[in-house]
């Protein structure tokens, strides 16, 4: 049954991995924090993969748009393959991996060592190869995740970087914002209960696209990530201005395109790029908690209401995780063991 394997667990443990990241965290984070204040330091480079790349595509947003620290991500076979690093003495080097392992990351965190920068790691291992090169770990608390498909320890790794802006910033509201995360998230699979009946639909769907924008441009590689990795479905992910520049051309009738939109800033914006999809009969899966864009969708996926944007993707990607398990087992594919992945990936 569905609800035994580790995939349904993990995302079912979410909310309270969240509240154990925020909860052990924090004095680390802001112990982090006070040494970015300290030195002065405006700008990040961080260096991922995979789930965790679209975590740094998340911290892209909120370090900039909440504490005005340029971001900017690694290209670590600068590092490891061609040897010529670029200058990182004046920035955080920040290196973000579930298992902590994988030589590419670990090397860039290595050099900004080497050269006197300021280290950090986000990994669920605090006894890695990443962590000891780092300064300062911040531990996803996540526990084992035994499943190929990374889910708690991608929001976890969305809440460590959020749980460091709040200490950056030192407010209070937006402290107490973050800490309401894991009683949201817990909301957000509780009105989601309906899936397995809603992916039947979409059992024989080839290929599609997932739309995010701002804060969700994250959540929008992650859900493509989640649905190829569980359900081989070719699917790319844009934000809605990138897809309005060429890309809108592959919507024709029936055409699937999962749309991530949040209240917030980019409402209006999200409201005006459905006109196009409906027009040309696109099957809208839609993840909102608007009811105007909901009512707009053949599948809508609600979240719960009252959630900060900046802090939005880590509960709208809670419907998509959802979504990619049960198509997977609609489709009778195994939900823990994708077809030729493996849990940890090392890459030079």
């Amino acid at each position: 049954m569905l609800n035994t394997t580790h995939l349904y667990r993990e995302i079912h443990q979410q909310p309270q991995v969240i509240e154990n990241l925020l909860q052990q965290e924090h004095a680390q984070a802001q112990a982090l924090a006070n040494q970015i204040r300290q030195r002065n330091i405006t700008h990040v480079v961080i260096a991922a993969r995979g789930t965790s790349d679209n975590a740094a595509r998340y911290a892209n947003y909120v370090l900039g748009a909440r504490n005005g620290i340029i971001v900017s991500l690694a290209t670590p076979s600068l590092f490891s393959i061609y040897r010529q690093p670029p200058i990182l003495k004046n920035a955080l080097v920040l290196g973000i991996s579930q298992s902590g392992k994988s030589p590419d990351i670990v090397s860039v965190v290595a050099e900004g060592r080497r050269q006197g920068a300021l280290t950090a790691a986000i990994t669920n291992f605090s006894d890695s190869d990443l962590a000891q090169e780092a300064d300062f770990v911040l531990n996803l608390q996540a526990g084992l995740e035994q499943s190929v498909a990374a889910t708690k320890t991608y929001t976890s790794e969305l809440a460590a970087i959020a749980l460091l802006s709040c200490c950056l910033a030192q407010e209070d509201q937006a402290m107490s914002a973050l800490q309401k995360m894991p009683q949201l998230v817990n909301e957000t699979l509780q009105i989601n209960q309906a899936l397995p009946q809603l992916t039947e639909r979409y059992r024989y769907m080839e290929q599609c696209v997932v739309i995010g924008r701002g804060f969700n441009y994250a959540t929008a590689f992650e859900l493509a990530l989640k649905l190829k990795e569980l359900t081989y479905t070719m699917v790319e992910p844009y934000s809605s201005a990138d897809f309005l520049h060429g890309p809108l051309a592959l919507i024709d009738q029936g055409f699937p395109v999962i749309v991530v939109a949040p209240s917030g800033q980019m409402h209006s914006e999200m409201e005006a790029f459905l006109v196009p999809l409906m027009e040309r009969r696109a099957e809208l899966i839609v993840i909102s908690d608007s009811g105007t864009l909901l009512a707009q969708a053949q599948t809508p996926l609600q979240l719960p209401s009252d959630i900060p944007e900046w802090l939005s993707p880590v509960a709208s990607i809670v419907p998509g995780q959802l979504f990619a398990m049960h198509l997977a087992a609609t489709r009778g594919y195994s939900v823990d063991q994708p077809r030729g992945l493996n849990k940890v990936t090392e890459t030079l």
